[in-house]
């Protein structure tokens, strides 16, 4: 411990003095300087861990206790684990079981390195955290300059994190309940690799909206949930799971629901209890430039026939359009638009109830799936589309995804503290190896008082 605390003084105040000359004698950029330290700190950052995991070693090796049990069989064993300062390439003791035919790194499955990892959890974290926002050849770039790391790796990151439940982020119980409950869904169109597409589905529930802005709102107390599903009653249950444990549902009196008219959409009216269908008013608005774009004043009285709820008024528009309309393409597309807007007559008068407050699935599909999902031109397969949806769903939901990836890990891997340490021992050999790393230091033996040596002896209390 005493040459790497040593080497890293040398090693920071030497990046320092370099640096800052070159501020004062090359007229380097401030940026240019915080770059090159973060370079260095980077480096110290292998440096620290390598001697924590060597340590660590050390301690098992001379515990007491491991001895009962687990004999030497090879001594400084080499490995690499790539973490977000860099490479650590550091030396373990491999054992022997004494009784049975088992070998283990003890050492490193007391702090969670399994024999087939090559990446820290956290390194794994920052790549999905990407790559959630970024394409994967650009994500292990963004994470750490220290390493290259390939889009392969990036995406075995993401599998091995495995299926994220959309309930995986605390439901909070509301302090209060609204009278009124809102929830929107649509689907997302994502290319695959194989020829077809994917319809990730995303749904969420929310108090209302709050102008935050002269043109911005926003959602209140917004859950998302998404993901591909073959039965959108699975969905539909995980909503109405999350409505009980956030909301007292008695209190709730009613509950709209929007969206396209899609029938899965629809598959909520039957799970959610006191839903109220509503067309949404981005398909409406589609439907009405469909029917009369190409006739003057056609979308203007097809409005005005929704808006006076006069269903007989709206027929007799629909005729008059198709009176005027030549081509039988338009004309089929005319009728699909009646049939359309007729199907839904009902769900397209709560837009003008004053308690409702509008739908905007299309702009959050666009911002939470589409953005990364179907926006460029790639090609997805159907596991990828469906951990990315539920991934960016769990960002939307404020999730950590280190506190995420280290969960799943631990779920997956063995019970690996087979010895414990006696603590008091290890503290005392630490604390020892401490105080004499420091009164070694040159920095503290000079006698100077530079910032470096008040910093050190700051440490110790001197």
């Amino acid at each position: 411990m005493n040459n790497s605390i040593t080497e890293i003084a040398g090693i920071i105040t030497r990046s320092f003095e370099e640096n800052f000359e070159k501020i004062l004698t090359e007229r380097k950029d401030i940026s240019e300087f915080v770059i090159e330290i973060k370079k260095t700190l980077d480096h110290v950052g292998t440096i620290l861990t390598k001697e924590a995991l060597e340590m660590l070693d050390s301690l098992v090796k001379s515990d007491s206790r491991r001895k009962q049990n687990w004999s030497v069989h090879e001594s400084k064993q080499p490995n690499t684990l790539a973490t977000i300062f860099g490479e650590v390439n550091y030396q373990r003791t491999y054992y022997k079981h004494k009784t049975e035919k088992e070998h283990r790194h003890l050492s490193d499955e007391l702090v969670g390195i399994d024999s087939y990892d090559k990446m820290d959890v956290s390194l794994k974290a920052k790549l999905i955290e990407e790559a959630i926002e970024t394409p994967y050849a650009r994500s292990g770039s963004k994470a750490t300059e220290a390493l290259e790391i390939s889009s392969q790796s990036v995406m075995n990151a993401i599998r091995e994190l495995g299926p994220v439940s959309n309930h995986e982020v605390k439901i909070p119980r509301a302090k209060e309940t609204p009278k009124i409950l809102y929830i929107e869904a649509d689907e997302d169109h994502v290319a695959l690799q194989r020829g077809g597409c994917a319809e990730p589905k995303l749904i969420y529930v929310h108090e209302g909206r709050k102008q935050i802005g002269k043109d911005r709102w926003q959602l209140q107390n917004p859950r998302y949930f998404g993901g591909m599903y073959k039965e959108s009653e699975e969905l539909w249950n995980e909503v109405a799971e999350y409505i009980d444990q956030a909301y007292d549902y008695d209190r709730i009196e009613k509950i709209y629901l929007s969206g396209d008219g899609a029938s899965w959409i629809k598959t909520g009216l039957f799970l959610i209890g006191k839903s109220i269908f509503v067309l949404d008013r981005y398909h409406l608005n589609k439907a009405v430039k469909m029917a009369g774009t190409h006739i003057e004043n056609a979308e203007r009285e097809i409005w005005r026939a929704i808006k006076r709820e006069d269903k007989e008024y709206l027929k007799v528009v629909f005729e008059t359009i198709l009176d005027a309309t030549e081509a039988e393409t338009k004309r089929q597309a005319v009728k699909e638009a009646k049939t359309y807007i007729m199907n839904h007559w009902e769900s397209i008068k709560h837009h003008y109830s004053k308690d409702y407050t509008g739908c905007s699935a299309e702009g959050h599909i666009s911002h939470i799936y589409s953005d990364r999902l179907s926006s460029r031109p790639l090609g997805w397969s159907r596991e990828g589309v469906d951990q990315m949806a539920r991934l960016r769903v769990f960002a939307a939901n404020g999730g950590n995804i280190f506190d995420l990836a280290l969960k799943k890990k631990q779920e997956r891997i063995r019970e690996t503290r087979i010895i414990e340490l006696d603590l008091k021992v290890c503290k005392k050999k630490v604390r020892k190896a401490s105080g004499e790393m420091i009164d070694n230091l040159p920095a503290l033996n000079t006698g100077k008082r530079t910032q470096l040596a008040l910093a050190l002896r700051g440490l110790r209390g001197i």
